[in-house]
């Protein structure tokens, strides 16, 4: 059968005497080989370029030849490698070696001496998911701006909030986005922890229970931009936490930005009609013309499933599995972190154009603020504060009070003091004001101002707390800034040192 026509292999070792199969190869190999080829290479040369460096440092290799393999390394493209399954078993780190080995001018014995792919191929995963990482925290911190920006415009604009699906109090647009951008600084500052957890360099673990020469490898993990390198060897080729970790961050992300999504749907409703979006970022119907759809929001909240199912797919990809280097964990289990991170950074990217180009229709909001006695919380305080009836007996009175004005067609505007007397009087309360308290509990505007706690809907809590947000940001910007500074230093160092 055609999957199991053989080819004869030129020695990568003693144990196997044929290439991998047809069916391996155009099934397994060569996907892999593409994707590492595309997204890993980079890695694995920069990881080669510091591995020849050690080995200039423990005079197993010579300066000159040092020099060489630099210079050859530097030339690497996806183009100059290929996957051969007779040459080099379809497996990238054996492609870089064979291209090496037919570029140098004479042998080099002790190139690749003591090494295995093992610590190679998760320190290249790792450099990759790091950078993913940084890149994916730089799209959240421009959409936190952008929330940011957005809601520092409506602090002062009336809006319902809801409770149980139910108008319960009145907040503002403003209020509502800083909760986004407070989920969105939060992440950030999550991501960041992760960021300094995984930072530990796998290099020089070898296949499991470390190498024989005496690699540096504090100093390797230093020239890849690593805070430190891994202290186990065998937790450094064994694991792939760190994967789950970022993307345990980023499902718990996802889940939030959902309910935001789900809040913007309803919003944009016709029931609702708070919102809306310009037509370039909206949908038709074919069959009814009268409708404007968002498809855009569903396809955002769509979009965020995905992050808690690639996390669940990695975790599913590793459990169960002996703690040591295996294909499944190292690669198998690896195969949606890229799309993990890329389909954040869509949600991101979306979501900030939505918000960029929201209009709040602030007519209609306070149609509704108007429209529904969202003062009732406010008028059972009063009644309290004011006229002395115990807590729990004002609810009952304020209750029952916006059952009989509702029986009776008023609106909240419209109080009716006589009528709240007559509720409070029948459980044994004579009311000295019921006038005002009905007007302070009823004036939408006012109660954005009646709320005097931190963290609140008043505009003044708000823009505190806008404020506090601008700063956050900005400590965030300036951690991540040091880190990629950092990394970038190294990597320059690393060319430096080759005299490239």
């Amino acid at each position: 059968m055609p999957e199991h026509d053989l080819m004869t292999l030129d020695p990568l070792s003693g144990r196997v005497t044929s290439a991998p199969s047809v069916l391996l190869h155009d099934e397994v190999l060569a996907p892999q080989f593409r994707y590492e080829a595309e997204n890993l290479l980079p890695w694995y040369v920069t990881i080669e370029k510091v591995l020849a460096l050690e080995y200039g440092r423990m005079g197993l290799v010579p300066e000159t030849q040092v020099e060489q393999i630099g210079r050859l390394l530097s030339d690497v493209t996806a183009d100059s490698i290929q996957a051969d399954p007779a040459g080099n078993m379809s497996d990238i780190a054996f492609a870089l070696e064979r291209f090496l080995d037919g570029q140098l001018d004479s042998a080099v014995p002790a190139w690749h001496l003591d090494r295995s792919r093992n610590d190679l191929q998760s320190c290249a995963q790792l450099l990759f998911g790091r950078q993913q990482l940084m890149h994916t925290a730089e799209h959240l911190l421009r959409f936190a701006r952008t929330v940011h920006r957005v809601a520092a415009d409506h602090l002062d604009t009336p809006m319902p909030g809801y409770t149980h699906q139910q108008t319960a109090q009145i907040i503002t647009p403003g209020f509502y986005l800083t909760a986004v951008a407070d989920q969105a600084i939060h992440t950030l500052s999550r991501l960041l922890n992760t960021y300094d957890g995984i930072d530990l360099c796998p290099l020089g673990a070898g296949a499991m229970a470390g190498q024989e020469l005496p690699w540096d490898r504090s100093r390797m993990a230093g020239l890849l931009g690593f805070r430190a390198a891994g202290n186990h060897a065998l937790a450094a080729v064994a694991s792939r936490g760190w994967s789950l970790e970022i993307t345990a961050e980023l499902s718990i992300l996802g889940v939030a930005l959902s309910r935001f999504a789900t809040d913007l749907m309803n919003w944009g409703s016709s029931e609702y009609g708070f919102i809306d979006l310009p037509d370039d970022l909206s949908g038709i119907s074919s069959a009814m013309p009268q409708k404007k759809n968002y498809p855009v929001l569903e396809r955002i909240r769509g979009r965020t499933a995905h992050l808690s199912a690639f996390h669940l797919d990695l975790v599913l990809g590793q459990r169960n599995t002996p703690y040591s280097n295996s294909v499944e964990v190292s690669k198998e289990a690896g195969t949606h972190l890229l799309p993990a991170f890329t389909a954040t950074r869509s949600v991101l990217l979306l979501l900030a154009t939505v918000l960029d180009n929201l209009h709040f229709n602030r007519d209609r909001m306070l149609e509704v603020c108007e429209r529904d006695y969202l003062g009732g919380f406010t008028l059972a305080n009063l009644l309290t504060l004011d006229e002395n009836v115990p807590w729990r007996k004002a609810q009952v009175i304020a209750g029952q009070y916006i059952v009989a004005a509702i029986g009776r067609g008023l609106p909240p505007r419209a109080t009716a003091p006589d009528l709240l007397h007559d509720t409070a009087l029948k459980h044994g309360f004579t009311l000295a004001r019921p006038g005002r308290a009905l007007t302070l509990a009823f004036d939408v505007r006012e109660s954005l101002r009646r709320k005097r706690s931190a963290g609140s809907t008043h505009p003044d809590a708000v823009r505190d707390l806008l404020a506090e947000h601008a700063v956050r940001l900005e400590q965030q910007h300036a951690q991540w800034e040091q880190r990629r500074e950092r990394v970038h230093n190294a990597l320059a160092d690393i060319d430096r040192q080759l005299g490239l």
